[in-house]
């Protein structure tokens, strides 16, 4: 049994909107004991106790949207498919170290080579190797020739559909992910044009449920969202040419956007010959400025947003999750909004709100520590030398203190 730790006099940021100043958390036995004021307190004996005056405390980050097989080459397609499985799965163990050295001690993968992210997910959990706690879908399910195919499984009809809902769940999915459109690294896909129809899309939300899981869609193109919202989908990862309709379908049913606004924006800052091939380039130049009003009109609107980055795309850095907070600020978020949404309501997209997401009482201690206060400038939180520890079910694993 470990011994209680008290970080005492540190500012908290709760996940919930509030702010204590002057806080004291205590932790025990892997869960949030205690949330108070230093002034209301007293601690048990054999206490370990942290001075946390200048620190700030955060629930552990949470990002909804990464791909941990991809290490953000130029052209991950081609990357990918000179690779070994066996090679891929080390590259996904380093990005995993990365991400949680960051601060995120959550991660939904979205789409994987193969069903190898759930090994990675038992070495995580077993102790073998470091990482964040990983929601995995496995293989990204896609029309045949669809965007994706290159991390996915390929379907044609809604029993088909099925079939390999139930394979997905069968081999570790907690979450299922269609592609209700184009993309931009897939060769020969529009990101405006819809794939998989209304009838596939309904017929994996209906397996997904049975099976007790929630189902993302990555959808670009309005006319994908409006497909994919209507089957019953949990989450449109991108949304990047929201209109009216859509953003109305999705506020009216709750579901979330995950921006993902890192994805576009460092494919698009490169220039030809960077590596990127030219037709991802065209796309995602041609899409960056349309992607930022598309998420202005979801915040303006009341949709729910979830944080997420693409992590693994083209330049897109394993460790560097942080910089879609500084995005999101940039176009229209508080620096407390884009807290909320990479904490509390990530979580909630999840489906994992009772375990993590907030610093409560009854919570597992997923924390992160560290100088500064982000509410003034959230691009402290991408800085990884200011963290003093990032703490995974009430353990130390990242940062000075889990050396200490």
């Amino acid at each position: 049994m470990m011994k209680p730790v008290a970080i005492r006099s540190v500012r908290a940021i709760d996940g919930t909107g509030r702010t204590i100043e002057r806080a004291t958390v205590v932790i025990r036995d892997r869960m949030i004991a205690v949330v108070g004021s230093d002034r209301d307190l007293s601690l048990p004996r054999g206490t370990t106790k942290i001075d946390g005056r200048g620190l700030t405390l955060l629930p552990g980050l949470i990002d909804c949207h990464v791909h941990l097989c991809l290490g953000a080459e130029p052209d991950v397609v081609d990357a990918i498919a000179k690779e070994t499985p066996a090679l891929t799965l080390l590259k996904s163990s380093r990005a995993a170290r990365q991400t949680l050295e960051a601060g995120f001690t959550t991660v939904r993968d979205v789409g994987s080579r193969d069903h190898s992210i759930f090994t990675l997910q038992q070495a995580i959990d077993a102790g073998l190797v470091p990482g964040p706690r990983i929601v995995a879908a496995g293989l990204a399910i896609c029309m045949i020739g669809g965007h994706a195919r290159f991390i996915g499984q390929e379907v044609e009809g809604a029993e088909q559909v099925r079939t390999v809902v139930r394979a997905q769940i069968a081999a570790g999915a907690a979450v299922i992910k269609v592609i209700a459109s184009g993309g931009v690294l897939t060769p020969g896909t529009s990101p405006e044009q819809a794939q998989m129809t209304v009838e596939e899309l309904q017929a994996a939300v209906e397996e997904a449920q049975r099976g007790g899981r929630k189902v993302a869609a990555h959808a670009h193109g309005s006319s994908g969202m409006k497909n994919a919202i209507r089957a019953g989908v949990h989450s449109i990862e991108h949304a990047t040419l929201l209109d009216e309709e859509a953003a109305a379908m999705m506020k009216q049913q709750g579901v979330f956007m995950v921006p993902t606004l890192s994805a576009l924006a460092t494919t698009a800052a490169c220039r030809l010959g960077c590596g990127i091939p030219e037709s991802a380039l065209d796309k995602a130049k041609s899409m960056t400025k349309r992607h930022q009003a598309s998420f202005k009109k979801a915040l303006r609107d009341g949709v729910q947003i979830a944080m997420g980055t693409d992590a693994g795309t083209p330049f897109n850095y394993h460790g560097d999750n942080a910089q879609e907070l500084e995005r999101m600020v940039a176009f229209g978020m508080s620096p407390m909004e884009a807290i909320l949404a990479s904490t509390s309501a990530a979580a909630r997209l999840i489906g994992i709100q009772d375990q993590v997401g907030t610093i409560e009482k009854g919570k597992l201690a997923d924390l992160l520590l560290f100088e500064g206060n982000p509410l003034r400038r959230i691009d402290l939180l991408r800085d990884r030398s200011r963290i003093i520890g990032v703490m995974q079910a009430g353990k130390f694993v990242s940062g000075p203190l889990s050396q200490a």
